[in-house]
């Protein structure tokens, strides 16, 4: 993690700061996380104890083929249900063969084991609700985005991360949240490397439509390459066409749309990463209120804070390298060294 230990670092600013001038909003005006106007009221009724909103939001999302929102609906409600589970022990009561309670079981069960030291084995005692959310609705891409996070913590041959995959593209060719499940399968950290994960991300973003998320995969094994401190060298030209690809896909969404933030606030860490600082504040001012966990949580446990200490830190870096054009760059662009060294270890 040395990108976001050297480049996110803790400001000794205060915390509250006024608007400011260059469009970004005040400190105390950013939220993360924050939940669209769909997920909200689920939310809201969770909290009250009624299960019914959110069974309806999943439903609704199962019979319309929205994927992408069901798996980012899925994974929060699951992450509610972790602090807050009596309004999800009542639905999966009243209703155990429902195909979206069946979806957030297998994925709170799934984020659970991934805490615990013992997550092997967790895991795979938890194999059969991943194979029930699974058989729950023969459309649904998303309880194979679970299967395939599953697959990777049990450590699954590539034989059967194979077949999985298989399941979950014939159901979406494009579902991002699947392409990300088998991107992290296939990188250095877990059962592949730095190369398979680009080639992969690559091919997918190629194929896929211009405006899917997929576009923004090669970003995702761009953040995985430069948080690594080791590995195989990958191009500076790969890793500037994946932010350009991922900065292509922004522009399509207007600003302060809570629908990209993730892919948003991901770009800006890498742009960082690669000391492509005007295009990181353009990203930021795009990115408006819409803060998210990922990625800055990759360097410990504040990442709104992180998130705020950078966008001073680069107001101010942006402001000295508009008075001083010589300033060096984050990271060297430079095909002839391939990869900066690490720095502030």
């Amino acid at each position: 993690m040395a990108l976001l230990r050297a480049f996110i670092h803790r400001a000794r600013m205060a915390r509250t700061t006024p608007h400011l001038a260059d469009g970004l909003p005040a400190d105390d005006e950013v939220l993360l996380d924050a939940p669209d106007e769909r997920l909200a009221p689920a939310l809201a009724a969770a909290g009250l104890g009624d299960h019914g909103p959110a069974a309806e939001l999943l439903a609704a999302t199962r019979q319309a083929g929205e994927w992408e929102d069901r798996d980012r609906y899925a994974a929060r409600l699951a992450a509610f249900a972790r602090s807050r589970d009596e309004w999800f022990a009542h639905w999966c009561a009243t209703a155990p063969d429902d195909p979206d309670a069946l979806l957030v079981r297998a994925e709170l069960a799934v984020t659970r084991s991934w805490q615990s030291p013992a997550r092997v084995e967790l895991l795979r005692d938890v194999g059969p609700l991943v194979r029930a959310a699974a058989e729950g609705d023969s459309w649904d891409p998303v309880p194979w985005r679970v299967a395939l996070d599953h697959a990777r913590g049990v450590g699954a041959d590539h034989t059967e991360f194979e077949r999985l995959w298989g399941e979950a593209v014939r159901r979406s060719p494009h579902h991002y949240g699947c392409h990300v499940a088998a991107l992290e399968y296939l990188s250095a950290v877990w059962h592949g490397s730095h190369g398979e994960c680009f080639d992969f991300a690559e091919t997918a973003a190629q194929d896929a439509p211009s405006g899917s998320l997929v576009q923004a995969l090669p970003l995702r094994a761009a953040y995985g390459y430069l948080t690594d401190d080791g590995g195989a060298v990958v191009s500076r030209g790969r890793l500037d066409a994946a932010a350009d690809r991922a900065m292509a896909l922004s522009s399509r969404y207007a600003p302060a749309d809570p629908r990209p933030a993730e892919v948003r606030n991901l770009l800006t860490c890498v742009l960082v990463g690669l000391g492509r600082r005007q295009d990181a504040l353009t990203q930021l001012r795009l990115i408006g209120p819409y803060a998210t966990s990922f990625p800055w949580d990759g360097a410990g446990d504040d990442p709104l804070g992180r998130f705020l200490d950078l966008r001073r830190d680069l107001r101010r870096e942006v402001a000295a390298a508009q008075a001083l054009p010589s300033t060096r760059p984050l990271l060297p662009r430079s095909e002839r060294a391939g990869r900066a060294p690490a720095r502030d270890h």
